[in-house]
C-alpha cells in the first residue's frame, strides 16, 4: 500500500483559534494519518473578505494511505464535526482546512483542484508551508516553495506566534 504525502492548510478565527488548530490536528491524525511535519502557528489579517477577525495559520504534512477525493471527505467531516458553517465565501470560521498538496500530483475534479490553485498568491499559506516544505516543488508552477514566498505579490503580514 502506497504511502502519500498531504500538505494541508489550516486557519481559524473564530473562538479559541489555538485550540481550533489543535482540534483539527487531532481529529486528522486519529482519522487521516499520522501528521510527520507540522509548522509553527503564525498569525494574519483575514484575505478576500477583511472585514473580520485575524486568523491563526498552520501548515501540517500527513502520511496517509488514503486517495485525495477519501481526504477531501474526512477533511469535511473533520470542519463540519468542529461546527464549520459555509455561508459566506471566505467568511470567517471555526476552522478551515485546506489540500495544498497530493504528494506531487496534478488533479482536477469537479470539487477538488490540487495543487491548491491559490498558493502562489497568498503569504499566509506561503510561509508556514515554506518552513515544512521549503524545497518541494510545485507540480505546476515548478517552483519550490521557498522561491514561491520570496516572489509572492502577496504583501500581507504573517507574524510567527509559535
Amino acid at each position: 500500500m502506497k504511502i502519500n504525502q498531504v500538505y494541508l492548510g489550516l486557519g481559524s478565527n473564530l473562538g479559541n483559534r489555538q485550540e481550533n488548530l489543535g482540534l483539527a490536528c487531532l481529529r486528522i491524525s486519529e482519522s487521516i494519518g499520522a501528521i510527520v511535519a507540522q509548522s509553527s502557528i503564525y498569525e494574519t489579517a483575514a484575505w478576500g473578505l477583511t472585514e473580520q477577525n485575524d486568523f491563526l495559520n498552520q501548515v501540517i504534512c500527513v502520511a496517509t494511505d488514503y486517495e485525495a477525493p477519501e481526504v477531501l471527505a474526512m477533511i469535511l467531516a473533520v470542519e463540519q464535526s468542529m461546527g464549520r458553517i459555509r455561508e459566506v465565501k471566505w467568511g470567517a470560521r471555526i476552522i478551515d482546512i485546506d489540500i495544498l498538496y497530493y504528494n506531487d500530483a496534478i488533479i482536477k475534479l469537479d470539487n477538488l483542484a490540487i495543487p491548491h490553485p491559490f498558493i502562489q498568491d497568498r503569504r499566509f499559506v506561503l510561509a508556514p508551508l515554506a518552513e515544512v516544505a521549503s524545497d518541494f516543488v510545485h507540480p505546476i508552477l515548478q517552483q519550490t516553495n521557498g522561491t514561491l514566498l520570496a516572489n509572492c505579490a502577496d504583501t500581507s503580514e504573517v507574524i510567527k506566534k509559535q
